[in-house]
């Protein structure tokens, strides 16, 4: 890869990494539901706009939309406002890997190697030893529904796989369109309309703030710089880059937040980060490679289009 490039694929990391600081502050102005539906609103307009029409068919729009956009994020903004830290979101959220791997082998008839099996084995062992540290620090109830998402985000995984939509950004502005009501709804519902109203009428630059950047720079700036990259280099140039975004979120957390990194996390980090390599970039055997490709899927592709 070019240098500049090689630059804005870190840059993309760093954006989605901090993200999750992003999210912890934005927590403090909104119910988690209405944050995530606020971020879809403003990431789907005016965007749907100018991007035209998907050209994928419309049932991948509404699942990926479901399980990305109601469950992933519903879950994951939740299971942070219930007391899971950034950092440790930002790295126990990379087992989508192993959960995406598992469901492509089920639906997609993808035969993981060995190494992918090593892979998953290793980022199983990752997750095992941040639960032992989530449990010490951190609410049990935070890290299932963060661990959750992450599952959430594996059935959106391959459903994209499914759906290979030729273009990432004007595929992922459609899909923003899908959760905005749901996740509003579910707000109103489970978080209660007095509370919605009083996060919107506090609204200051602050929640401002919050919005514009997980809307426009986390999504719409950062899945069109992905998408960007993966139309000029292969998919395995471009895909090791996402496995800095939890050195990100974790580094970031610490210094903005204050966040304690132990030892624990450490070495949970360094396990989860080496097993989601080994699962998300050792090559698909051939016959695995043609059963995903007969059942309409482009396993590389979307192998490095994190939904972040």
């Amino acid at each position: 890869m070019r240098p500049v490039h090689t630059a804005l694929a870190v840059l993309v990391a760093a954006v989605w990494g901090f993200n999750f600081v992003v999210i912890e502050i934005g927590l403090d102005h909104f119910p988690p539901l209405l944050l995530s539906a606020l971020r879809f609103l403003v990431a789907a307009l005016p965007a749907v706009f100018f991007v035209g029409r998907p050209k994928v068919a419309w049932k991948w729009i509404a699942g990926v939309g479901i399980a990305l956009g109601i469950a992933k994020f519903g879950l994951l903004f939740t299971g942070m406002d219930a007391g899971m830290p950034a950092g440790l979101s930002s790295l126990v959220l990379q087992i989508q890997a192993v959960f995406t791997a598992v469901l492509a082998a089920v639906v997609l008839r993808e035969r993981p190697g060995r190494v992918r099996v090593t892979g998953m084995a290793v980022a199983l062992a990752g997750i095992a030893v941040a639960a032992v540290d989530g449990g010490t620090s951190g609410p049990v109830l935070g890290f299932t529904l963060v661990v959750a998402a992450a599952a959430c985000w594996g059935v959106s995984n391959v459903l994209t796989r499914k759906a290979s939509p030729p273009d990432a950004l004007n595929f992922m502005v459609w899909v923003c369109t899908v959760p905005v009501v749901p996740l509003f709804g579910l707000s109103l519902l489970l978080e209660g309309p007095a509370r919605d109203l009083a996060a919107l009428r506090a609204l200051d630059w602050s929640g401002v703030g919050v919005i514009a950047y997980v809307a426009w720079v986390s999504t719409v700036f950062g899945f069109g710089a992905w998408g960007y990259l993966l139309r000029r280099y292969p998919a395995s140039s471009v895909a090791p880059f996402s496995l800095l975004v939890p050195v990100f979120g974790m580094s970031s957390a610490a210094l903005v937040l204050g966040e304690q990194v132990s030892g624990l996390r450490w070495l949970a980090a360094v396990l989860l980060v080496g097993g989601v390599a080994l699962t998300s970039l050792a090559p698909v055997p051939p016959r695995a490679r043609t059963a995903a490709v007969s059942a309409g899927s482009r396993p590389a592709a979307a192998d490095a289009s994190p939904a972040r």
